[in-house]
């Protein structure tokens, strides 16, 4: 194939125009994003960035496509052309039409970010860097992969249960969110940082002893992690890390503190449920924690919900969970 060595600037018009040949040569980047009319792109395409954002009639690639770095995000692209090379970064985030990736696919960072039709990754990929957060259709690793990588992003894929027998070494990884995720494999090493925030996980193997442990981004130890119940109100009011400090409500929950920092009632009413009530602790160096209390007919459980510090009232702190900034304008016929 012949190549023509031509500028962004001209590249970008042949493209557009509809008359760009194969085996255009493009010197430095080619921004396309927004282009909503671009529906195809040359055969034998070389460059070094290539912008492809948000071009909604863009369904395919060509064949023999190669750049450094390559960005599709929320394209209707549904699968990649056996022959694309990415030397750098692939960004494929948003792409929620996306079905397939080729095998033996090698790149140095791959981000598919919400890329929810997505039902498996492919066979023998090669990557450094690896996010696949919001990834809700995949259910499980390919066979083959590199032992070794710098990062693993699989927040939220809930329908994940493990991680691929291939995978011994990382440097960070965030498992945050893996509802089905109930263990690490044994064996696993992770040298900076395991985020496992809203996970079954109940204890780390002996191979993660002693790694940095993160709760949605902030440091915690493994007693936060794995004994939440140990802690009193009072240990919870006495951490001076504000960050910290919204974790461990979390962790110890917002009932049992509640209940053991003898919070101050702001208001009570009744709704069909049975008794409301609105609480309030202050904290030191941070604004105060007001929760609403509400009960559950079927159950006969309460439950506490979080809500702004601003809040006076059961009805508006229940209009604000309701999604109304006018308390006036929420009148439910049942508020259970």
């Amino acid at each position: 194939m012949q190549t023509i060595s031509v500028t962004s600037e001209q590249a970008r018009r042949l493209i557009l125009n509809g008359e760009a040949p194969a085996g255009l040569n493009v010197s430095g980047g080619l921004d396309l994003s927004d282009c909503t009319s671009l529906t195809t792109l040359p055969a034998g395409l070389r460059v070094k960035r290539l912008v492809l954002d948000e071009c909604s009639s863009l369904r395919e690639l060509p064949r023999d496509l190669q750049c450094f770095d390559l960005s599709m995000h929320a394209t209707p692209i549904t699968s990649l052309p056996a022959d694309l090379k990415v030397e750098y970064r692939l960004d494929l985030s948003n792409c929620d039409m996306l079905e397939a990736l080729p095998a033996g696919l090698k790149v140095g960072s791959l981000i598919l970010r919400e890329c929810t039709s997505l039902r498996a990754l492919p066979e023998d990929l090669d990557v450094f860097f690896l996010d696949i957060p919001g990834c809700v259709g995949l259910t499980g690793f390919p066979a083959r992969g590199p032992a070794r990588m710098g990062r693993l992003n699989m927040r939220g894929c809930t329908r994940l249960c493990a991680l691929p027998s291939w995978l011994k070494r990382l440097s960070q990884l965030d498992v945050s969110g893996c509802s089905n995720l109930q263990a690490l494999p044994e064996g696993l090493q992770v040298s900076s940082w395991l985020d496992l925030a809203h996970t079954p996980i109940k204890s780390l193997p002996a191979s993660l002893q002693g790694v940095q442990l993160r709760w949605r981004g902030v440091a915690i130890n493994e007693r936060i992690a794995f004994h939440p119940e140990t802690f009193s109100a009072q240990e919870v009011l006495n951490e001076r890390n504000t960050e910290v400090r919204r974790v461990l409500f979390e962790r110890v929950g917002y009932e049992t503190f509640m209940e053991q920092a003898h919070a101050e009632v702001l208001d009570q009413d009744q709704d069909p449920g049975g008794t409301r009530r609105l609480l309030r602790v202050p904290l030191t160096g941070d604004e105060p924690l007001v929760c609403l209390g509400v009960y559950c007919p079927s159950t006969g459980r309460q439950y506490l919900l979080r809500v702004p510090p601003t809040m006076c009232s059961c009805h508006q702190a229940a209009a604000w969970i309701a999604g109304f900034d006018d308390p006036d304008q929420y009148r439910p016929l049942d508020e259970t």
